[in-house]
């Protein structure tokens, strides 16, 4: 007798577990599908209200198909717990499946009142059950509601009257599972002996899926669009900067630009490049990405009509003041230009709100400041210059402010000392050398470049 019965027992057990067999396996595809929506919300660390509450839902239902298998009722039956928890999961289903419908803009602004309303009805149900216990009026409750409330959203989604392609594959995907919810807790039980909503949230879940790719893919060609069209603006910023300065028995010159991105604001040009004479300008327009490249064209365009100004640095800055002043969006521009006279021996500079001028002469580096408004901030401002002596061996550098304004990891910035010291230690270094120099020392201070870097050297060399 022992012996039949533990046959039959488990014939018993193993014809309820082929009844489970699909519950089973839908139940663990709906739940990985929300294990894996969630873990992508994570990874992008950003809260997604469509995929969070899409994730939950998916895990929630798959977690109450498994709880209402006979292979799990066979080994909890006896436990109180188990059945609470059977409840409860039924009641806790339908709320994030309305956030998810709210977010996903099925129900349109007045339906996130119901929402909030119908989350916290079901919500108190499924707190009620380990309160009172599995009253049968908690059920009565549960199913009136989505009775009610299920086509209710499917009303909503043909009263919103939108027609693109992807929500009208949202909106027969929700119209079939809705039927078939609808089904099951009406006249599924008295007709049938097993369930088939399943079904329809598998066929949800892949119109879903559907909809979901096909907008990733669009994301992706319109991100290529978009890298490609950055690479275009980067190559047309890269030949907006001069090339090579030009051989020189006076000058030795030599530039580096280091974008924070693909494309931005910082800006460098040689006005004057005889024999005799060295017209510098380094600029630096607020902000980044392509509103600043665009700023740093026009930056550009002002200073090559100023040419006839580049040996006077104030009326260069001037000029360039006026013609950029309400044409930059309320973005600004520092600048700071240097022209350079080997005949007369002599340096004359002027500056629009730009970190200092160094000189680098016999191992001791010295600030030159003459700092006027910031260009494009006012239309009538003035500009002064100031006039240094060159002495043969004297090294110039300009710079915008990314380089001090480098952080290392505990926050600190790398400063007028550091860059100082920087440049002393190019003193035995050719011009090309020394920016790659500077700007290393600066990069290996900094945990994250947060701003362009543009350094540019120029040498003196004879008179």
């Amino acid at each position: 007798m022992l012996l039949s019965d533990t046959l039959i027992s488990a014939r018993d057990v193993l014809k309820i577990v082929q009844q489970d067999e699909p519950a089973l396996f839908l139940g663990s595809a709906f739940m990985t599908v929300g294990i894996v929506t969630e873990a992508f919300c994570l990874l992008r660390r950003r809260f997604d209200e469509l995929m969070v509450w899409l994730g939950m839902f998916a895990f929630l239902y798959g977690f109450r198909m498994w709880l209402d298998t006979g292979l799990l009722h066979l080994s909890f039956e006896n436990q109180e717990f188990f059945k609470q928890l059977r409840w409860a999961a039924n009641f806790t289903v339908p709320v994030p499946a309305f956030l998810f419908f709210q977010s996903s803009g099925l129900l349109a602004r007045r339906g996130k009142a119901v929402t909030v309303l119908l989350s916290a009805v079901f919500l108190s149900l499924a707190a009620a059950v380990f309160v009172a216990g599995r009253l049968p009026v908690l059920h009565t409750i549960n199913n009136a509601l989505v009775i009610a409330a299920l086509p209710w959203v499917v009303l909503r989604t043909f009263l919103l009257g939108k027609r693109d392609h992807d929500f009208v594959v949202l909106r027969w995907g929700l119209v079939c599972f809705v039927a078939l919810v609808l089904w099951d807790n009406t006249l599924g039980p008295r007709l049938l002996r097993f369930s088939i909503e399943p079904y329809g949230f598998a066929v949800l879940l892949g119109c879903l899926g559907y909809v979901a790719a096909r907008r990733t893919l669009a994301r992706d060609e319109a991100l290529r669009e978009i890298q490609s069209e950055l690479e275009i603006a980067r190559n047309i910023q890269v030949s907006i900067l001069p090339g090579d300065f030009p051989e020189s028995t006076s000058f030795r010159v030599a530039a580096k630009y280091v974008p924070m991105t693909a494309v931005a604001g910082d800006f460098y040009d040689f006005l004057a490049t005889d024999a005799k004479h060295a017209g510098l300008l380094i600029a630096d327009v607020s902000g980044h990405g392509v509103p600043a490249a665009l700023i740093a064209s026009m930056v550009k365009m002002s200073a090559a009509a100023q040419r006839g100004s580049a040996d006077k640095p104030a009326e260069l800055l001037r000029g360039m003041n006026a013609s950029l002043c309400g044409n930059t969006q309320g973005q600004y521009v520092t600048a700071a230009y240097a022209y350079l006279d080997a005949q007369a021996r002599e340096l004359r500079y002027a500056a629009a709100g730009h970190p200092s001028l160094l000189l680098l002469r016999a191992g001791r580096v010295v600030e030159v400041t003459e700092n006027g408004l910031l260009l494009a901030a006012a239309g009538d401002a003035v500009y002064t210059e100031v006039s240094v002596g060159l002495e043969p061996g004297d090294r110039l550098l300009l710079y915008t402010d990314g380089l001090l304004e480098a952080k290392n990891a505990g926050g600190e910035m790398f400063g007028e000392a550091l860059l100082s010291a920087a440049l002393q230690k190019t003193s035995k270094l050719p011009p090309g050398e020394a920016v790659e120099l500077i700007l290393g020392e600066v990069q290996r201070w900094a945990r994250a470049q947060e701003d362009d870097l543009t350094a540019l050297v120029c040498d003196f060399v004879e008179a």
